[in-house]
């Protein structure tokens, strides 16, 4: 299948799995609201891309060297991005958050710039294991944590696993046990099976921006403004991914590892879990499901609140980064 047919049937499935929104538990959420965003990319993308990049730290384990940031000091903060992005994803919320608190935010293991050893799997149970081997490593026990569309499933799984490590868990749209993977999801899953994911998607975004930008591109799938991703961000994202042979095996290897359902039989664990949470949802999301927001909701005992973002896609954090530092301030006040 052509490049051109991959994105037609990624964004016709991305439509049909979406069911209309209806709210429930209507007291424990909040109603649906807009925000404009004050960020300006285009005048402060390539500064953070230089900073980044100096400022950028690895950190050796058995499971490889893993890229990371880690800026501020107070309140260790733990921050788990999407796929197929990198921790760049965070550095507008951690320009808001670093002056109080310390904000650490890994590349996950196939993504970004961390490099895995030989051998190692990178399924999200496997990065679950890197997070608590890279806390471990970096002397840090409890953290508030957030996360973005993969990230979210890496964060559920840590959460399960070491619960007393978590201090306050903020999702964003992300994978939950009944849309996981989402049916948007799975041209992407066989194109990397076919082993040529990268050449078909990543390495035309990555010499076309202006594609990768479009209404069937990245851009149009899963940001909300036109000038999203920037050119700064995906060079970040994606020059790692398809710098050579290797690394490109490497994504499609995480890609496949989406698939058999990663959280199937969590919910039980979580309806245990006693940490506050705080659910942030944009509600113009192709990928995932707008219903999620209300099943997080039906399974979390110690839910602190909904907040529905109306015209917010999958990876509104990078574009609205003072909703997310709103939000994390407010679940810790609560």
């Amino acid at each position: 299948m052509n490049r051109r047919n991959f994105l037609t049937v990624s964004t016709a499935a991305a439509v049909l799995a979406r069911a209309p929104f209806s709210a429930a538990n209507a007291a424990l959420h909040e109603s649906v609201d807009g925000v404009a965003g004050s960020w300006d990319p285009a005048g402060e993308d390539a500064a953070a891309g230089l900073r980044y990049t100096q400022e950028r730290s690895f950190l050796d384990s058995p499971l490889g060297r893993i890229a990371y940031i880690d800026r501020g000091s107070g309140r260790p903060t733990l921050l788990l991005h999407g796929f197929p992005l990198s921790s760049f994803q965070w550095r507008g919320v951690i320009d808001r958050l670093s002056a109080t608190r310390r904000c650490i935010a890994p590349d996950m293991m196939g993504l970004g710039y961390t490099e895995v050893a030989d051998g190692q799997s990178v399924t999200p149970a496997s990065q679950a294991q890197m997070i608590a081997t890279f806390l471990d490593r970096l002397n840090v026990g409890e953290v508030d944590l957030m996360a973005n569309d993969s990230g979210g499933a890496v964060a559920q799984l840590f959460l399960i696993a070491h619960p007393e490590r978590v201090r306050t868990l903020l999702l964003t749209n992300c994978d939950v046990e009944t849309d996981s993977p989402p049916a948007a999801v799975l041209p992407i899953i066989e194109s990397a099976r076919a082993g040529v994911y990268p050449d078909l998607f990543l390495e035309p975004w990555l010499r076309h921006k202006d594609v990768a930008r479009s209404a069937t591109g990245l851009g149009g799938m899963c940001y909300s403004k036109p000038m999203y991703p920037t050119d700064t961000a995906l060079e970040q994202y994606l020059g790692p991914l398809v710098a050579s042979a290797a690394r490109k095996a490497l994504v499609n290897r995480y890609t496949l590892g989406l698939t058999p359902n990663p959280l199937e039989g969590i919910s039980s664990r979580l309806r245990k879990c006693s940490v506050p949470t705080r659910i942030v949802w944009g509600m113009s999301d192709s990928i995932f499901s707008t219903r999620s927001p209300d099943y997080l909701a039906s399974i979390l005992p110690r839910l602190a609140g909904v907040r529905r973002v109306r015209q917010a896609k999958l990876f509104f954090p990078e574009e609205y980064p003072e909703v997310i530092a709103e939000e994390a301030r407010r679940l810790s006040a609560a």
